[in-house]
Parts: structure tokens; C-alpha cells; sequence
């Protein structure tokens, strides 16, 4: 471990008897107590992760809008000061460079919140993108750390420190000028569990002391430090996407049901010309949820019809909330169909599936 990044939060995950993984060249708990426990209190209380290792990118100027609206698939100028949406930046080819959440803080100044596996390659991209518009643009992400609370009890918990009515804090806005126990922080209503909860966004050097006081105050309302594991668990009975599974350079967003976050209709935006291509001449490949009653998928295995591989799993697990083994798989779209029979190689043995709704689990996001 010696060779990866840490968080400033490391200590605070070794105290807590995290289990510390490399995820991404960065230091980080895949568990505490266990995954399943980690995921059932996010569903039924609250969990704190640390994830610090995600990137932060700064843009200003002048072009700042004309910058991101060209930069990414959805339609920006949708947005109102402090609002936030979810979308992708895209290869000329249609593929994904990164899905990001954009960060509108007023006409002249977004923030753009990308993966941390992709944050060298997805800052090169920015830049390059970037000639010809009047925009500075700044890597923030060794800068600034991040903790996602999230779960029905996230707002409870975290208005016992905070300085502002996070009622107020509208489903994908966000408020900068949150203080939590003498520190700055930036609070969004957002998170990857399909929860309501909040993403805390400050200095380094103030994060474990926000972290301490978010564990004092919510531990006896059942908050737990959760882990890596049950955050993958998490979004994927939601159905969002990890880049590198649903999602990478050579999935395009509408192969991988993301199409709502695409704005074909936009003039322009880099990618724009190959997706209204495919969606026009028909998807080729589609992404569809499926279930199986024995064997567990996981990522990569194969997926056929008859003696044909017809695709891949793009995730698998057994559901902690659904009680059932359930998938992901990036297939032909001619065998995507509702109520499909197909199989999943697992190792030696192929076992049959059920296509069915990628809907696995309700949301509970607070949209009111």
C-alpha cells in the first residue's frame, strides 16, 4: 500500500477497522463490518463513505457555459444557479470518455465531478476541448475531499450539524456555504445508492473533523462508515452505471439505456453526429436487466443464446435487498426482449436467465 494515494480520511478508516483495498491507485475500505450490513444500513438508516478519490475540475470565464453545454450530453442551459445534473462526455465516436454531475454555480462558473480512475485522462480531454473558448479551466481534485452520507435517516443526521434547513436543499442543488463544525463545506443533495442523502465537499485538512462529527452525532441513529463494496452493491440495485461496466470508450450511453441524459436535440456537443447516427440506423447492442435462479453473475462473464455469445455481463451480484441473483449484461438487441430465456457461462457451466426490467429497485430520492 505504500505505493497508492491516500485519502485524508485514511486514519479515520484504519481506526474504524476498514478493510483497505487499491482501488484506482487510491487507499480505501472495501468494508468495515461486512457489505451486507454496510448496504442494509444505507437502505434502512445511513452510511458515511469517503470519497475523496473522486476528481474535481473548476471552469470560469467568459465561454464557461458555451464550454460544458458543447462538452457534455445533456442540455445545460436547463439549469438554474446551484442546480445540478448528471451527463456524459462523449468520444466523437459516441463513446464515453467519463459520466460526470455538472455543477452550475452561476453562468461563468461550473464544477465538474468525474471519476477518479479518469481524472488525468478526463482533464487532458477537457483541455484539449477547451481551445477556442475563453475559459480557465483547474484540476481541484487533490484539493478537495468528499463524504457521501446517504440513507432515509441522511437528512436527520446531518442537519444536527450543519448551519442552514437542508430542506431547502432541493433534490440535485447544492449550497456552498454550508458550515459544519467551523469548516466550509459544499452540501448537494446527491449520492450513487439510490437513497436520499448528501455529498459533503470540503479541505482537506477539515474533512476528519466533519467525519468525527457526523460519526458522534449519527452512530446512535444507526450511521455506519461504509465501504466501496456496498457502494458498488448499491447502485447497482438502482441501476447506475459504473464506467468501466455500463459505461467506457467503447459503450456508447445509448447502448447502456442512458439515452434521457443524451439531448439529441442540442445543435451541438461533442459525440452528437455518431449517436443520432445509431439511434437513427437502430442500436445494435442494448443493455438489459436479467435474473437467473442459480449461479451468481459477475462482471465479464459471457452471455449466450443456444451455443451463440450474444454479449457480456456488465455487473452481477446477489441483491442484499432483493433477496435474488441478478444482472447487467450488454447484449445483441435482437435477443433483448422482455421475458427472454438466455444463458451466463459462469466458469464451466452455463446456467439459464430471464431477461427482465433493469428496474430492480425503487428509488427513494426526495423530489419533492
Amino acid at each position: 500500500m505504500d505505493s497508492v494515494k491516500k485519502t485524508a480520511l485514511y486514519d479515520e478508516h484504519v481506526i474504524a477497522g476498514g478493510k483497505i483495498i487499491d482501488f484506482a491507485g487510491w487507499a480505501l475500505p472495501v468494508q468495515y463490518e461486512g457489505i451486507i450490513e454496510e448496504h442494509e444500513a444505507v437502505r434502512n438508516a445511513a452510511g458515511m463513505f469517503d470519497v475523496s478519490h473522486m476528481g474535481e475540475v473548476d471552469v470560469t470565464g467568459p465561454d464557461a457555459f458555451a464550454f460544458v453545454q458543447n462538452l457534455v450530453t445533456n442540455d445545460v442551459s436547463t439549469l438554474e444557479d446551484h442546480q445540478i445534473l448528471y451527463a456524459m462526455m462523449c468520444y466523437e465516436t459516441g463513446g464515453v470518455v467519463d459520466d460526470l454531475l455538472v455543477y452550475k454555480f452561476d453562468q461563468d462558473h461550473f464544477y465538474l465531478v468525474i471519476n477518479a480512475s479518469n481524472v488525468t485522462k478526463d482533464f487532458e480531454w477537457m483541455l484539449k476541448q477547451a481551445e477556442g473558448f475563453d475559459v480557465t479551466l483547474v484540476n481541484q481534485s487533490s484539493e478537495v475531499s468528499e463524504i457521501a452520507i446517504q440513507g432515509p435517516l441522511a437528512q436527520d443526521i446531518l442537519q444536527k450539524v450543519v448551519d442552514v434547513d437542508l430542506a431547502d436543499i432541493k433534490f440535485f442543488y447544492c449550497n456552498r456555504n454550508v458550515m459544519i463544525d467551523g469548516a466550509k463545506c459544499l452540501v448537494s443533495r446527491t449520492g450513487y445508492t439510490g437513497e436520499d442523502g448528501f455529498e459533503v465537499y470540503t479541505d482537506n485538512a477539515s474533512i476528519a473533523k466533519v467525519w468525527r462529527k457526523l460519526m458522534e452525532v449519527g452512530a446512535p441513529m444507526g450511521l455506519k462508515p461504509t465501504g466501496l463494496g456496498c457502494r458498488d452493491t448499491l447502485r447497482f440495485e438502482a441501476t447506475l452505471p459504473l464506467y468501466g461496466n455500463e459505461i467506457d470508450q467503447d459503450i456508447t450511453p445509448l447502448e447502456a439505456g442512458l439515452g434521457f441524459f443524451v439531448k439529441l436535440g442540442k445543435e451541438k456537443f461533442i459525440g452528437r453526429e455518431a449517436l443520432l447516427a445509431q439511434k437513427e440506423g437502430g442500436l445494435p447492442r442494448k443493455t438489459v436487466g436479467f435474473e437467473m435462479e442459480k449461479g451468481i453473475p459477475r462482471h465479464g462473464y459471457e452471455v449466450l443464446s443456444g451455443d451463440q455469445v450474444i454479449g457480456v455481463v456488465t455487473t452481477g451480484y446477489f441483491s442484499p435487498t432483493l433477496k435474488k441473483n441478478i444482472g447487467l449484461a450488454l447484449i445483441d438487441a435482437n435477443y433483448g426482449e422482455l421475458g427472454a430465456e438466455i444463458g451466463i457461462r459462469v466458469r464451466k457451466n452455463v446456467f439459464p436467465a430471464t431477461v427482465i426490467s433493469k428496474r430492480f429497485y425503487q428509488k427513494n430520492y426526495k423530489k419533492a
